[in-house]
């Protein structure tokens, strides 16, 4: 079984988000996926089969984390994607089935990769009683990010602010589905990115996400409405760190990214 390490929204290696991607015959059972995910022990797994001819998509494809499996990976599908076209597997635009329906991704001339998911709803909450405390920082607002995301979006501060946080991981997983998404507007957008964010998913086994594709389906709507324009582009502030271009059309998202492949072998067992 041919197994892929691929460093996603990034054009360097050892940055962006590494994911698994497998490319199979068919789905085994789901014990051995999550097994395969936990080896793996990234974020995120890939896993993909070829689909037959005339459907609505072209591969099946679906996401561990090491922990248990994800209606929604933005990074990983990237990922899939890169593989896909550098490989010769499948050649111009794919399409996904997904938990989260037909997923597209589209390449282009200049090796990067768009993808098209659908937007996250956003719906205004009261910050939570706690989450003050467990991320650090008084958010200035907080929203709820619909089901397949699953996330609680904060709005902090400042770029600053986002940097430096240090949450509570444990405080923090009692206050979303999947975890927090921690924004700022950007300091200086002349440095080439208009917003900052940082991830923290502690209830799938992920304290921090590198560069979460999905979070930017609510990143995107949130930071347009704010700054009046549906193009722009985020930066993700892990230690890796990587941008998410963004492209807002109404309920759906356009997420441009690049990828590297950084390891390739074989899974024995």
């Amino acid at each position: 079984m041919r197994m892929r390490i691929v460093d996603a929204f990034t054009d360097r290696p050892f940055a962006g988000n590494p994911a698994g991607v497998l490319l199979l015959d068919a789905f085994p059972d789901d014990d051995r996926l999550q097994k395969v995910a936990l080896e793996v022990n990234h974020a995120e797994t890939a896993f993909a089969h070829r689909l037959p001819e005339g459907g609505e998509a072209d591969w099946a494809l679906r996401w561990f984390t090491p922990a248990t499996e994800v209606a929604m990976c933005g990074h990983a599908t990237l990922a899939t994607a890169h593989v896909l076209h550098s490989t010769g597997a499948h050649d111009g635009p794919v399409r996904f089935a997904t938990r989260s329906g037909v997923l597209a991704a589209t390449p282009h001339e200049d090796g990067s990769i768009t993808l098209d998911f659908p937007t996250a709803p956003l719906t205004p909450v009261e910050v939570p009683a706690g989450v003050a405390e467990a991320l650090g920082t008084e958010p200035r607002a907080a929203f709820d990010t619909g089901p397949d995301v699953g996330d609680l979006l904060v709005e902090v501060a400042d770029e600053r602010t986002v940097r430096g946080l240090a949450p509570d991981l444990r405080a923090l997983a009692a206050h979303s589905g999947r975890g927090v998404i921690a924004t700022a507007r950007a300091e200086d957008p002349a440095r080439g990115y208009d917003f900052v964010s940082r991830c923290f998913f502690p209830n799938v086994g992920i304290d921090e996400d590198p560069v979460t594709g999905s979070a930017h389906t609510a990143l995107a709507p949130f930071w347009s409405g704010r700054l009046g324009r549906p193009d722009l582009t985020g930066l993700q502030a892990s230690a890796r760190s990587g941008l998410v271009r963004t492209e807002l059309r109404g309920d759906r998202t356009l997420l441009n990214g690049r990828a590297v492949t950084v390891i390739e072998g074989e899974l024995l067992a």
